[in-house]
Parts: C-alpha cells; structure tokens; sequence
C-alpha cells in the first residue's frame, strides 16, 4: 500500500472546511473584498526578496523545483521555482503584474501553502490558508479596522470566545536598525548564556531570538529592550493611535513586546489571534503592516499595506470542541428508489431523473439484490424514504413510498411521488 506523504492528510469530510469558506467570504464581502487565486508555483526569488534569506521558511523550508526546459539543450537556463509557502508575497506580485491602479486594493485568497517542517498538531507540510490584504492602505487607523474585522468575524460569527489577540509594534526601518544596535549590545553582555540557535540568528536575523522556543532564553529575554519602547515620533504617535483606536472599538488585546512574526517584510502593527488549545503553535491567524514590499518586489512606487493569513486546519482544531455551536449546513434528506428487478430498473432511473430535477437526493439501488438487503442498505445510507418499485407498482403506475422513521407505508400514483415528498421536507 501506498501511503500520503509525511505532513499531509486527507480531507473526507469538506462540511466544516466549506463552512469557514463560505463565513469569512461572506464577511469580507462587507468589508469591500473581492476573492482573487495566483498559482500554487512561483519563482523562488520571489520569496528570497520577499521574506529574507535568514528566515527559516527561506532557509530551511520551501519545496524548491529546478526546471532546466525540454532536456536536449546542454545551455538552457535553469527556472528555479518552488511551492509558495505563504501567499502575501504572490499576491503582491499579481498586483504588481498586473498594473493594479484601484488603490486600496482589497482581495483574499485561499488554498495550499508548503513547507518542509516537523509534522505536529495543526502543522502539516502542505497545509490552507485564507489570506487577506490590503494595498494601499496608508491610514495607521486601518490597522485597527483589519483586526476588529478579523475579532468580529471569530468572535461574532464563529462564536469563538477561547483566543487572545497578542499585539506589538515594529517601527519604521529607521527605528529597527537603532533597536538592534541595543539588542545586539543586551545580547552581548550575555555571552555564551543563550543557545546556540540564538547565538546563530543574533548575526543573520536578530530579532528572530524571541522566536526562541528554549525556556532558559525565554527568561533572559524578559529583561531584553522593547522595540515599542524605541520608537521615533512619527511611529510613536502611531502606535499609540492603534491601541486607542482599537480600546474605541471594544476589542481586547495584550501586548506582547517580544512578538516580531518570522517574516522580514513586516513594519509597524504586527498581531497574532491564539488559542490554549493548539499548544506550542498556538497561533491560528496571524499578520501586520509591510510597508516597503510593493517597491522591494519591483513596483514603481511604494504601497504602504496590511494583511493577514488564517491557518485553516488549525482553526478547525479549536472549532471542533464546540462544533455542535456551529449552524453547519445539513445533508439534504436522501430519498432511495429500491426497484425490485431487471425490469423495474429503467423507471427507477427514470423516475430518479424527475426527482433530481425537483432537487431531490436520490439513490438508486441497481445491484439487484433481495429486498430485505436493500432496505437493509437503504437504512445504512440514512434514507429518509424507499421508494419500491415492484411488479405491481410497474403494471399500475404507483410506487410504494415507505418512511424508514415510522415504517409506514403508501402507495401512490408516480406523478405525485415529487410533490408528496417536497412537501414532506417542508413539514420536517
């Protein structure tokens, strides 16, 4: 036997899946979102320009592809490409390509995203996102807007009351270069103190050592200088401006001086919604500002921006503990035509037709079996009605309607069999 890959999973029931689709884009659509898809493949330099190259998707996880054409040229150039592994960067770059002039360009998308990591709870390898921007959105008042958008549509729709909203500020690149000239200085008062992951990413990344999941580090950071307590007037002001803003709009959040995200494009407003019932990877949704990433990827000019990315399956996770809260959509009600022979086939299929044709779920029996087995299997499949066709039935133009919940039989002539039971549906 052949088994998935290591890090995927199949999905055999879509029903609370569709269910999150089709609440966040009804919820975006009231915030002005228009649904866009880019590709599933892009150029790796997209991601190296995009995310930094000391970053560990970069560096450690993105499912890279060389493509060198047909084969039969020894001097074709090789295409370097890869599995995007998050989606802002694509979706920038279609804005880019595609010469988008509405400004602020609102769109989401959602589908698989890759990366080459440890399997864990709510971590796969190929995993879904549903991702959401803004390009061109200059206000700083935006940003209090996109997270009370998000809070409303976990809290409100999803019915979710078991998340916090960690919160902080990064500054312009003015701000973090200062920052980490003291940080590096903390840093190395410490030594030899922190581990060795940390000692690595305190030359290539250094704001990444927060990111630390090692509890002696973790420790010795509580003393470490606060990026938000560094900040320039401008970016003061700002900062200042999100937290009042979002007190205004009566959504709670903690402030979490050491939350810098993983992703070098961010600046400014950087936020996470996380749950107790994830565990390490406690985040489900996640994102900020990223003001210079229109120009790095080649745009004229600069787009000042925010987005976000809600982690599908694990959002799945925390919703499966109180899935019955949930106004899921219901499986319409099967009905089973149960012809009795060969001969009662072609008008079982028939009949079945018309009854599809109404919108009816219909099953038809075709494998010809005893009747006491096929019921039995129309019993199995949750059938709300059987509808026999018999010799009898065939010669008089009726079908025998029985109710699998009360057991109660009818016969009836075939042209009333559709409006019988829609009518049936509507009484239940």
């Amino acid at each position: 036997m052949i088994k998935r890959v290591k890090g995927t999973q199949d999905f055999l029931d879509l029903t609370l899946f569709n269910f999150i689709i089709e609440k966040i884009s009804h919820h975006l659509a009231l915030y002005r979102f228009s649904q866009i898809a880019t590709p599933i493949i892009e150029h790796t330099e997209l991601f190296t320009r995009s995310l930094g190259t000391a970053t560990d998707v970069v560096s450690k996880e993105m499912f890279l592809i060389e493509h060198r054409g047909d084969g039969q040229h020894e001097d074709q150039e090789i295409e370097h490409i890869c599995l995007r592994p998050e989606n802002t960067a694509p979706i920038v770059r279609a804005f880019i390509e595609n010469g988008i002039q509405t400004i602020p360009w609102k769109v989401f998308a959602w589908g698989p995203m890759f990366r080459y990591e440890r399997p864990q709870k709510g971590r796969y390898r190929q995993f879904n996102q549903i991702s959401m921007e803004i390009i061109g959105a200059a206000s700083i008042a935006e940003d209090a807007q996109f997270i009370m958008m998000l809070d409303r549509f976990f809290h409100e729709t999803l019915q979710m009351n078991n998340y916090a909203i960690l919160l902080n500020f990064l500054g312009c690149p003015q701000d973090r270069v200062k920052f980490k000239e003291k940080l590096r200085a903390f840093l190395d008062k410490l030594g030899t103190a922190v581990c060795a992951n940390c000692m690595e990413r305190k030359d290539k990344n250094i704001m990444r050592i927060f990111d630390c999941k090692i509890s002696t580090c973790q420790e010795l950071y509580q003393n470490a200088p606060h990026i938000a307590d560094n900040l320039c007037p401008t970016c003061e002001q700002e900062w200042n401006a999100v937290q009042l803003q979002l007190q205004m709009l009566s959504v709670s959040y903690v402030y979490k001086p050491t939350l810098v995200r993983g992703l070098d494009y961010y600046s400014k407003t950087v936020f996470e919604f996380a749950s107790n019932q994830l565990g390490a990877q406690n985040a489900f949704c996640a994102g900020g500002r990223y003001d210079g990433l229109v120009k790095e990827l080649g745009g004229a000019e600069d787009q000042p921006s925010l987005g976000a990315a809600i982690g599908i399956e694990r959002l799945m996770l925390i919703l499966e503990n109180y899935i019955s809260r949930l106004a899921l959509p219901q499986k319409q009600a099967l009905q089973v035509v149960v012809p009795m022979g060969t001969a009662e086939q072609s008008l079982a299929l028939i009949l079945a037709d018309v009854m599809r044709a109404s919108g009816l779920c219909v099953e038809v029996l075709l494998e010809g079996d005893s009747m006491k087995s096929m019921m039995r299997k129309a019993n199995k499949l949750g059938a709300a009605h059987c509808l026999i066709l018999g010799s009898d039935e065939l010669a008089s133009k009726t079908v025998t309607v029985k109710n699998m919940v009360t057991g109660e039989e009818k016969r009836m002539p075939q042209v009333e069999v559709v409006g019988f039971l829609s009518a049936f549906a509507k009484v239940t």
